[in-house]
């Protein structure tokens, strides 16, 4: 209900800018524009057309909330929007940008735009933005805030809540971060701590010493994980001396989390790993989920080709045909299911290398009573069925079923844990690779137990 509310909110107001666009009234489009949250802003230019969006983010001004527009839009619509339009107009907009902010717009639009862009800028905002474009891509160091208030350990309280009051712009977050006379991070306090001691208390005798930091190439996923451990409200990120580089906030780090596990669930589903698929055009759709399924169609000729073998078998007990879909269909759905938690626990560390042995054996355990479980429903649906045919035309279903659904959950579990062994992202051995997989052992499985008890 809630749902569809907001639908229809978003919908009135798509209208509402379209007249407006129509009759060319960019002043109450402006007032409009201003009145409207950033985040639906941004919602709201995805049920726009391309030349109505182009005619909005013409008009927009600078300011903070352009700014926070275009940091909550999807990275395909500032891309085509951004290039098409003149650098200085660009320049003037993301001026009211944090450098993390920018650096991320720039970043999702070619090199000599970006770079156009970019020599507009303040020079002390070039020297933010292109260190933090130097980072790895998801990484801490592209997610954080570099503008941090901090104070010196020997301030006491009452000169640190005065210095407070006096500064208004940094992302402070609720924590005060605490430096040494070489400017290196010593401890962090929560403004409740501050607020609640006495006056002449100096910082280093209330602070936390011993804090979670980051580097600022340390993978955002790891960034998560402290994070959301901790229940902390943002996180350090240091350099080699200690020094403090900026923090990585709570609000960065639930985009982090939405993005992760959509990608995570794109390549656990076969679909690739770009989180706006949706807002790409067919062919490049098409084409990035091209090479995900050419794993299926690997394993649809393999399979075919493994029946091919065993065609005398099949030939003399045409029943066994009618099971084969079947057979795959429930190994694929209980290896996908065990590939899928196994996944999971490895992101929440719910599974880990010292439990690995365990999960295995459990899910090996849980394949077994489901394999004979439904071994013994579909076996004897085949004796009832197909009573004239052969009596062991039940067991050999019963078996193949067991048997590949045991697979299933052995190898589902199996091989993200070696992916991530290997330090690959497991969540690519979901999908096609292991329902292909098993597939094809399925198949060959179900038609050995038929050549040993059905006569030829």
């Amino acid at each position: 209900m809630r749902q569809k509310m907001i639908s229809n909110e978003i919908i009135i107001l798509r209208d509402t800018f379209r007249r407006l666009l129509r009759r060319k009234a960019n002043t109450n489009l402006i007032k409009l524009i201003e009145k409207t949250h950033p985040a639906d802003m941004a919602l709201l230019f995805r049920f726009f057309r391309e030349i109505e969006q182009n005619e909005l983010f013409t008009i927009m001004r600078p300011g903070e909330h352009t700014g926070e527009f275009l940091g909550e839009l999807d990275e395909s619509i500032i891309k085509r929007l951004i290039e098409n339009e003149a650098p200085q107009h660009v320049a003037d907009l993301i001026e009211f940008t944090s450098s993390n902010d920018q650096a991320s717009i720039l970043g999702v639009i070619d090199e000599g735009a970006a770079q156009a862009i970019l020599e507009l800028l303040k020079s002390e905002e070039q020297e933010e933005v292109e260190e933090i474009m130097g980072y790895p891509e998801d990484s801490a160091g592209t997610l954080m805030y570099t503008d941090v208030f901090t104070l010196y350990e020997n301030t006491v309280a009452k000169e640190a809540i005065n210095a407070l009051q006096d500064h208004e712009s940094s992302e402070m977050v609720f924590y005060l971060y605490v430096i040494d006379d070489d400017e290196r991070l010593v401890g962090v306090i929560s403004l409740r701590d501050l607020v609640t001691t006495p006056p002449d208390t100096r910082l280093k005798d209330i602070m936390i010493r011993h804090l979670q930091t980051v580097r600022p190439e340390t993978d955002q996923e790891e960034v998560a994980r402290i994070v959301s451990q901790y229940n902390y409200l943002a996180v350090p990120v240091i350099d080699q001396e200690g020094q403090l580089l900026g923090i990585v906030t709570v609000d960065e780090i639930v985009d982090v989390i939405r993005e992760e596990a959509t990608e995570d669930f794109l390549q656990m589903a076969g679909a690739g790993k770009d989180r706006e698929i949706l807002m790409k055009s067919s062919w490049d759709n098409a084409r990035s989920r091209l090479p995900w399924l050419f794993a299926s169609w690997v394993g649809g000729v393999c399979a075919a080709a493994i029946i091919g073998i065993f065609d005398n078998t099949l030939q003399s007990t045409l029943a066994l045909a009618a099971f084969i879909p079947v057979v795959i269909g429930m190994g694929g759905n209980i290896g996908t299911q065990t590939s899928t938690l196994v996944v999971r626990g490895l992101a929440t560390g719910r599974v880990n290398v010292g439990n690995n042995i365990n999960i295995i054996f459990k899910e090996i355990r849980v394949g077994l009573i489901l394999g004979i479980l439904y071994g013994l429903l579909l076996g004897l649906f085949a004796i009832i069925r197909f009573v004239d045919i052969s009596p062991y035309l039940g067991l050999v279903v019963g078996l193949g079923i067991a048997c590949s659904m045991l697979i299933a959950t052995a190898f589902g579990s199996l091989v993200p844990l070696l992916f991530h062994r290997m330090d690959i992202d497991p969540a690519i051995a979901t999908g096609p690779f292991v329902t292909t997989s098993i597939d094809i052992l399925g198949v060959t499985l179900y038609f050995v137990i038929a050549k040993i008890f059905l006569p030829v």
